[in-house]
């Protein structure tokens, strides 16, 4: 997460205090979702509010991440409210089509089986493309502004009581605070020290992800090729550049990563297809493997789970950055409600109200996400005439598809204020 050495003085730089420090709320993990986090409750408790952030990464570059995110039209109404899309600029990409095809990976023809129109509402596009270090150099640099206490440390340990949390950090450093937020990722290491236990499996699947330069402009048009082995999505960058996001087998992901560059760019063509003309790989493919993981409570004594420390799903259908971000406008939302009428922001009431909203349409989605994966990802001719005839019936049924736009742009059911563009 960079910071300058003028970011790092402001951010408050790690040192060991003596006796004890006092913060409203602490957040382990600096990460897109802890710092959208950090920064709505900010908006919402105040701009007085004492809010620290962990992250052991804070003052590294961010070059290392070449992976892209696709931004719901939820999520951009909460980073534009937060004074974050602002910077994002020209780097975000809008996507003004969704296209999605199902063949096999040697098929020369690929025929499209449903579209989906790139409004969720008339000029607004459902979705944005944006590099994750551009976002989080955004974030970071909106944190600074805003006088987080951002510690170049991890949180190394805690305590909870009725009344607080009190936080051990890797610097040496104790503080009190009324909540303990875990935006430390799927791994958590404070889920399993707050005792909380997951569903999990893995996939035996892995994503290759990387940036292509083509020939032809795509029009802002977002294709997922579904194929055998996994989707093959080509997500639409700013100029005639993509984001590739290739799901394979993990032992086939992990051979293709390590082959030549002009085998891998063979492989590449056969999947990317000629519609764009040429393609160039830009740099060497980042291989992640893929699972599913759902924390059986999302909150605990003065403790709650955000973003991936939450849940982990298949990325087939883009939702897993937009899942924490809805994660982050419900809990500040409910947090924002409850002390602007005098109640403790960190209550067990007011932590299960974040649990019930969220839960739910996070399980919800994963096992959406669960279900088309094993729907497609196969070799069957039975389950492909099937998946076809349904694709082409939601395609014929332009309310419905409406109705996946919206909710896929986390504008479906009750939705928080901040992902309705609204101040907390």
């Amino acid at each position: 997460m960079g910071m300058d050495g003028t970011a790092g003085n402001a951010a408050k730089a790690s040192t060991a205090a003596a006796g004890m420090e006092k913060a409203d709320v602490v957040i382990a993990g600096g990460g897109l979702g802890g710092l959208s986090l950090a920064l709505a409750l900010k908006e919402g408790l105040g701009r007085d509010a004492a809010i620290t952030v962990y992250d052991p990464g804070f003052g590294k570059p961010l070059t290392g991440d070449k992976r892209c995110s696709a931004i719901a039209a939820g999520a951009r109404r909460l980073l534009t409210v937060l004074g974050v899309w602002q910077q994002v600029g020209e780097a975000a990409q809008p996507m003004t089509i969704m296209t999605v095809t199902d063949s096999r990976t040697r098929d020369t023809a690929r025929p499209v089986f449903l579209t989906f129109d790139g409004d969720v509402e008339p000029g607004e596009p459902f979705a944005y493309m944006v590099p994750n270090a551009i976002l989080q150099q955004a974030l970071t640099d909106a944190a600074i502004r805003a006088g987080l206490d951002m510690r170049t440390a991890p949180v190394s340990g805690f305590v909870t009581d009725r009344s607080g949390v009190t936080v051990t950090g890797g610097d040496g450093a104790t503080v009190r605070a009324s909540l303990l937020v875990a935006c430390d990722g799927a791994r958590s290491r404070l889920r399993s020290l707050a005792g909380i236990t997951c569903t999990e499996w893995e996939y035996g699947q892995s994503a290759m992800t990387f940036t292509v330069e083509h020939e032809r402009p795509h029009h802002g048009e977002a294709i997922e090729h579904f194929l055998p082995a996994g989707p093959f999505a080509t997500l639409p960058l700013p100029g005639n550049r993509a984001s590739i996001v290739w799901t394979e087998k993990t032992e086939d992901a992990r051979r293709l990563a390590d082959l030549p560059d002009y085998r891998f760019q063979e492989e590449l063509e056969q999947r990317f297809g000629h519609k764009l003309g040429w393609v160039k790989v830009e740099g060497k493919p980042q291989v992640y493997p893929l699972g599913f993981a759902m924390a059986r409570t999302f909150i605990g004594e003065r403790f709650a789970l955000v973003g991936d420390a939450a849940h982990r799903i298949h990325p087939i259908a883009g939702q897993g950055l937009n899942m924490g971000l809805r994660d982050v406008a419900a809990l500040a939302e409910a947090m924002t409600d409850a002390a602007r009428v005098g109640l403790d922001f960190a209550s067990p009431q007011v932590l299960e109200r974040y649990q019930r909203w969220r839960r739910f349409d996070t399980f919800a989605m994963g096992m959406a996400s669960d279900t088309l994966n094993k729907l497609f990802s196969n070799q069957s001719d039975a389950l492909r005439i099937v998946r076809d005839i349904g694709l082409g019936v939601v395609d014929r049924l332009p309310r419905l598809k409406q109705f996946f736009i919206r909710d896929a742009a986390g504008l479906g059911g009750t939705v928080p204020k901040l992902l309705r563009g609204e101040a907390l």
